[in-house]
């Protein structure tokens, strides 16, 4: 199986020690592997890149912020995540008005435009004037699951996260727009904004999002009495988390059942098992062997089959459509007669951190020597797929565009039939799943 060339090679084990770790930890942090640098409200780009305002990917995607103050929280740096989640909440503040629309007119969730936004600017927290897929539930259930979390935290008695009067309102209105959508039947564009449909890594998000929601409203420090009215939140809420966990049970382990978007398989399912932990093990270890028969590669692990972004040779595609909307690029191919073959797929550089962690987690609650080894494994496949030396590739204008080294690509695609990172290195959502992945196996060692 080929895998990239790696300058880690020697801090790479078969089996680690805490100084092993130590010392992956201290070279990659030498290097800048692991930095994050954030907006003014305490928020990321998507990307660190040279030419992000050209790409978009200055732009403040909410999932992806969500992973970077997830990783933070875990590695004991519970001011910057919550520093993120009150940047994310004062946005959501701000577009208020899209939660209710919907709310009150049910309809709208059709105008995805209208829908709340999920990609703005993290300057000026203001949404994109630019037409984009956002109708991802997804996205929405990751900042309830986490903020929800955070808030319930013993930090927050100083103050990191307090729960004001409209904070509360903001939460409820996640939860009356999921209601008024009725998210567990909702096609919506998903981790990928993509074609819409109804699928299990939204649905499983929403879930994970509105259980946080209830052990808070249930268990908090703060009474919701007031936000929520007459109304009982905690009935509604445990009516939309039953209805959720019923779609689950008849979707997994496929992404979508949906007839006219059927998907057998898909990578996003992996979140479902960590860090969102809403699938019982039965289900979390179908998907996990499905996606390491069907989707893992050499280079990393791919989104699901015939994934048409940045499939080989992506630059000879019309430059104008490499950033547009899936449909766009899709008419493109069709039009074209491009069809993407198996096995010529992006391999994405996200996963791998994931399905370390996922056995980390297992192994630290059996001591069962083989999860180790798997953790052990994907985790050194992680550490493989940062950048070496002298991968030039096209940019988007078509110039030559060099990576830097030691740098976490969002993905490896073929170029020719030689595999390279694509531009948008570093992704922030890598440095964040890698995050994950060595405080998992430093808690595995720890064992």
């Amino acid at each position: 199986m080929l895998t990239p060339p790696t300058l880690l090679s020697p801090f790479i084990k078969d089996r680690y020690t805490p100084a092993d770790l130590s010392a992956v930890w201290q070279f990659l942090n030498e290097k800048g592997t692991l930095s994050f640098e954030m907006t003014q409200h305490q928020l990321f780009p998507a990307a660190a890149i040279a030419d992000a305002q050209k790409t978009g990917y200055s732009n403040v995607w909410v999932r992806d912020n969500v992973y970077v103050a997830y990783a933070h929280y875990k590695m004991g740096n519970v001011a910057i995540a919550a520093g993120t989640l009150s940047g994310l909440m004062a946005y959501f503040k701000k577009v208020a008005f899209r939660f209710t629309d919907i709310i009150q007119t049910p309809a709208l969730k059709e105008q995805v435009m209208r829908r709340p936004h999920i990609r703005f600017d993290g300057e000026s927290l203001t949404e994109v004037d630019e037409d984009w897929e956002h109708a991802q539930n997804d996205a929405l259930g990751y900042f309830l699951w986490l903020y929800c979390q955070l808030a319930m935290q013993e930090e927050n008695a100083g103050g990191l996260l307090p729960l004001t009067g409209a904070d509360r309102a903001v939460l409820l209105r996640f939860m009356a727009y999921f209601e008024a959508i009725r998210y567990w039947e909702d096609p919506d564009s998903g981790h990928w904004e993509e074609g819409r449909k109804v699928a299990a890594s939204s649905i499983g998000a929403v879930v994970a999002g509105l259980r946080a929601l209830r052990s808070l409203i249930t268990n908090g420090p703060v009474d919701f009495t007031v936000e929520a009215g007459s109304r009982s939140a905690e009935d509604t809420i445990c009516q939309l988390i039953a209805s959720g966990e019923h779609a689950l049970r008849e979707i997994l382990p496929w992404e979508s059942r949906d007839p006219e978007h059927a998907r057998r398989y898909d990578a996003a399912l992996l979140f479902l098992i960590y860090p969102l932990q809403v699938v019982e093990r039965s289900q979390a270890e179908a998907i996990l062997s499905d996606v390491k028969a069907a989707l893992m590669g050499g280079y990393g692990i791919q989104r699901y089959p015939y994934d048409s972004f940045w499939c080989k040779d992506f630059h000879d595609l019309d430059k104008s459509i490499q950033t547009a909307k899936y449909t766009g690029r899709e008419a493109w191919l069709k039009e074209h007669n491009r069809a993407v073959r198996r096995g010529e797929e992006a391999q994405w550089c996200i996963f791998d951190p994931i399905v370390s962690a996922i056995y980390g987690e297992w192994f630290q609650a059996s001591g069962e020597p083989s999860y180790l080894e798997q953790q052990t494994r994907h985790l050194n496949r992680a550490l493989s797929q940062i950048t070496g030396e002298g991968n030039t590739v096209p940019g988007r204008d078509g110039s030559a565009v060099e990576i830097p080294p030691y740098r976490c690509p969002e993905l490896y695609y073929l170029q020719g039939d030689q595999y390279v990172p694509n531009v948008s290195t570093p992704l922030l959502w890598t440095q964040a799943n890698m995050c994950l992945a060595l405080k998992s196996m430093a808690r595995s060692l720890a064992s």
